[in-house]
């Protein structure tokens, strides 16, 4: 008979139209809404985001500084810097590319300021330039030192017999070359049903694996939960397992070597999304010369297999 553990932190109360407490990418799917921001926000939001968003970032802040620096010296005078060329988009574009050459401090030579207030704000400027730039350089050593999980599980959640018990399996595998040392996974499984009240009610069951833990992990790693006696999933027929509002929460650490200190993952799946009668298609294999050979893309691939389940019907 499963047991009922307490709230893993989830919260209890559920609703009929309640969607996934974690989503793919390992985040919590909450909206927050009346929360107090802080400039402090800012520098975690710019180490979180891909790539392509915080250079795209750093390329607008980058042009909005110049143009708005290009804007002020273009209203003072451009003859304080350059010799005025008669056409206005001409004079900015002279202006905008001093601020460039001021706010890095590159300094061409081909253009200076005149004049104590000119000194004054391309000082300010190359000032401004300083710290932009040191605020960077910390952003991109944060994103390259922050440590950080790499784990990639499964698309696919599947179903099927092993050892004469029918059990619930997915896996996963480390998208780096780096062996995971001494993986660890915790599974809780949440179901969201209807009490005699007619209200919705989140309950929370630990799901005991084959294996909890590993020595290492070079390839790829098969988590079991066998649907036995002690499973809350004994109950559910076949049919209705598809049909729950459930979800397997999961937990993953292992020790990095890369960042020399032990790294978390979250992510979850939904048992409407459960595939029954498939089994995962091996992900590795062996060369001619002996050597092991991973497949990446092979992880989520699966195959069909007879309908062996002994579940109630």
């Amino acid at each position: 008979m499963a047991k009922k553990i307490k709230d893993p932190g989830i919260g209890r109360s559920s609703n009929k139209r309640a969607k996934r407490f974690i989503n793919h990418d390992g985040s919590f799917n909450i909206k927050h809404i009346n929360r107090p921001s802080s400039l402090s926000e800012s520098y975690e939001y710019l180490i979180n985001i891909s790539w392509t968003r915080f250079f795209l970032w750093v390329i607008l802040g980058y042009t909005l500084i110049n143009t708005l620096f290009a804007i002020v010296y273009t209203m003072l005078g451009i003859s304080h810097i350059v010799e005025p060329t008669g056409n206005i988009f001409k004079d900015f574009l002279n202006a905008f590319f001093f601020s460039a050459q001021t706010i890095t401090t590159v300094g061409y030579g081909a253009m200076a300021p005149k004049g104590l207030l000119f000194g004054v704000i391309s000082s300010f400027e190359a000032l401004i330039g300083l710290l932009c730039f040191s605020f960077i350089t910390g952003l991109l050593y944060g994103r390259f030192s922050r440590p950080r999980a790499n784990i990639q599980f499964s698309d696919s959640i599947i179903l099927r017999k092993h050892n004469d018990e029918d059990c619930i399996m997915f896996r996963l595998m480390s998208r780096s070359v780096n062996v995971m040392i001494r993986p660890r996974i915790e599974v809780t499984l949440a179901i969201s049903q209807k009490d005699k009240t007619g209200k919705y009610t989140n309950s929370f069951y630990n799901l005991k694996l084959e294996r909890s833990s590993i020595t290492y992990l070079p390839t790829t790693w098969t988590i079991v939960h066998p649907i036995n006696d002690s499973s809350p999933l004994k109950e559910f027929r076949k049919e209705e397992l598809s049909k729950l509002n459930g979800e397997i929460l999961l937990l993953a650490s292992y020790y990095d070597e890369s960042f020399a200190q032990e790294v978390h993952q979250v992510h979850s799946y939904v048992l409407k999304n459960l595939k029954f009668d498939h089994k995962f298609v091996p992900a590795f294999y062996y060369d001619e010369d002996g050597y092991t050979i991973l497949d990446h893309n092979k992880l989520n691939q699966t195959s069909t297999t007879p309908g062996d389940s002994t579940f109630k019907s």
